[in-house]
């Protein structure tokens, strides 16, 4: 029957590739782990010089930065292209956008209202600027630190290869992170603080899924997906942009 002669043909290409491909196998075999033999620290630096090897990624996150709550949802790839939201946790939010190497945010009155006003300005001169900025985009400044440096992908590889311990990890049970599966590799500080990392289980790729911050003065969560897609920006309209170094030099 022809029925018979299809079920026969599968087993056949069945049993011709390797044991355990999902529709194939129906035991218990394990896909081989793609870390055996490395340790726990050795996987994390594979993982960290993959990511840094990354031309684009999605980043979403919410932590403590200088006693401050922030969240973040971005997209930045090698060309400095970049476009995503945050949000202070004294109020409000803004956008971002980073294109042709200029970055550009618009935030809502809130988060004007809370950002705006530094050392030695008042009030006054405060509540002028939110009235500027309302309903526009900020130019930012070429380089430094501050929201600019959130458009760029190496000083976000850079910041994560520096800052997040990874001697003397320790790998745990495999977990899943968004359907992706993982390993687990932690580090725990000497004042109870505690680092994990989540690394797609690929031999290929293993980019670093997620990071977990705990216990610490900075704690938080920072998940990355979307590797290596490209990050599509279009500028502002020059009539919905406020130019920051033109006021300051008028000024």
């Amino acid at each position: 029957m022809r029925a018979n002669r299809n079920l026969w043909a599968a087993a056949t290409v069945c049993v011709a590739v390797i044991a355990g491909v999902t529709g194939c196998s129906q035991g218990d075999d394990k896909a081989a782990d793609p870390f055996a033999g490395l340790t726990a620290d050795a996987i994390a630096d594979k993982a960290v010089a993959t990511t840094k090897a990354a031309t684009a990624f999605h980043m979403n996150g919410k932590g403590k930065t200088d006693g401050e709550e922030m969240t973040i949802d971005l997209s930045v790839d090698s060309k400095g292209s970049c476009k995503g939201s945050m949000q202070a946790a004294k109020g409000g939010k803004a956008e971002m956008l980073g294109t042709g190497g200029v970055s550009y945010m618009k935030g809502d009155d809130a988060f004007w209202s809370s950002t705006t006003g530094g050392e030695g300005e008042s009030a006054e001169e405060a509540g002028a600027m939110s009235a500027l900025l309302k309903g526009r985009w900020m130019k930012m400044p070429a380089g430094g630190e501050g929201p600019d440096a959130f458009c760029d992908l190496k000083t976000i590889v850079k910041d994560m290869d520096e800052e997040t311990p990874r001697k003397g990890m320790t790998r745990g049970a495999d977990a899943d992170v968004d359907g992706t599966p993982a390993v687990t590799l932690t580090k725990k500080g000497t004042k109870g603080e505690t680092t994990t990392f989540y690394v797609a289980k690929d031999s290929a790729k293993p980019y670093v899924l997620r990071v977990v911050e705990a216990g610490g003065k900075e704690p938080g969560t920072v998940t990355f997906s979307e590797y290596d897609k490209p990050v599509t920006v279009t500028a502002p309209p020059a009539d919905q942009v406020v130019d920051m170094a033109e006021l300051a030099g008028a000024s």
